[in-house]
């Protein structure tokens, strides 16, 4: 296994993706350290401050624990990064931003024989002497080194662990997961009802709309682009006009000036007539009906990633 020089990986649960260095807050501290005090910096954020994060571009998205990024420069305590595990036509590798070093760490060489994916929405990791190490979020992905009949042994930030078979999906490597169906998408998605949204969420501390439909995806083995705006330019495009051909799993895009503007949001087609969706701040993960909802003459694309 070879490693780029600039490689690093995520050495927290959850790391907040800045715009720039200067967009995290006194009161985004505990977002900011390692290790990160998610549930005390959400906790904190009170409606404005959580709006702010969109409204006054602060947060661009998040990585996930050990998830590789590629770091182009560093500036005192924080580091230009590429998220390269998520497609983006802001940048032809991934997704930029930064983030505090202090998150970051060079990856071990290993000689791994697969990867492992965090099933649940949130597992603990147990260091080899089986104490509890750190609780991952769904869909975090780690190094297999081997395993036995109840654990996979995956290398991390934090050394070798401990990451229970019955919590996670195995493959050769990120583009070997089996493809499942899009109704699978959708209804891995109804676990998180109730999640409060959050700009740039990538985990199940919050989501928001394209971080939800990209990680329900990326469980089913579909490694789609990011944003709501490159996700609505790729997929088989299906009749807007005839909701009959929809189906439950599909991705509906929402624009302003009644589907005239940018892309600005986007659900899956729960089926029924029915959107399951992460809103907006101060909302939280949904089904609605379609039908004499805000969004209804906002539709401006359906697409399907899976059959």
């Amino acid at each position: 296994m070879t490693s780029e020089a600039n490689e690093y990986i995520c050495s927290v649960k959850v790391a907040t993706v800045w715009t720039d260095p200067a967009s995290a807050r006194g009161l985004d501290t505990p977002g900011i350290a390692n290790p990160v005090l998610l549930l005390e910096w959400l906790d904190a954020l009170q409606y404005k401050e959580r709006i702010a994060l969109c409204e006054e571009n602060r947060v661009q998205t998040q990585l996930l624990y050990g998830e590789p990024v590629l770091v182009d420069e560093i500036k005192g305590d924080w580091a230009k990064i590429v998220a390269i595990w998520q497609p983006s036509k802001k940048e032809s590798r991934g997704y930029p931003g930064w983030v505090p070093i202090t998150q970051l760490q060079k990856p071990e060489l290993v000689n791994s024989i697969g990867i492992a994916r965090v099933s649940l929405a949130r597992t603990q990791l147990w260091d080899m002497k089986k104490n509890p190490l750190l609780v991952v979020s769904f869909n975090t992905t780690l190094p297999v080194v081997s395993e036995d009949a109840s654990y996979y042994k995956v290398q991390t930030p934090h050394g070798e662990a401990l990451l229970q078979k019955e919590h996670a999906d195995f493959a050769k490597s990120i583009g070997q997961y089996p493809k499942r169906s899009a109704e699978d998408a959708a209804t891995l998605g109804e676990l998180y009802l109730d999640l409060p949204y959050l700009w740039g969420g990538m985990s199940p501390y919050g989501y928001d709309c394209s971080g939800f439909s990209y990680n329900m995806l990326k469980a089913c083995g579909y490694l789609i682009p990011r944003d709501a705006s490159d996700q609505a330019c790729i997929g088989q495009e299906i009749q807007i006009d005839d909701s009959s051909a929809w189906k439950k799993g599909d991705l509906i895009f929402f624009s302003n000036d009644e589907g005239r503007g940018p892309v600005r949001h986007v659900g899956f087609y729960y089926g029924n007539g029915q959107l399951l969706h992460s809103p907006s701040t101060g909302k939280a993960v949904e089904i609605i009906l379609l039908e004499s909802s805000t969004l209804e003459n906002e539709i401006c694309a359906v697409r399907r990633y899976a059959v």
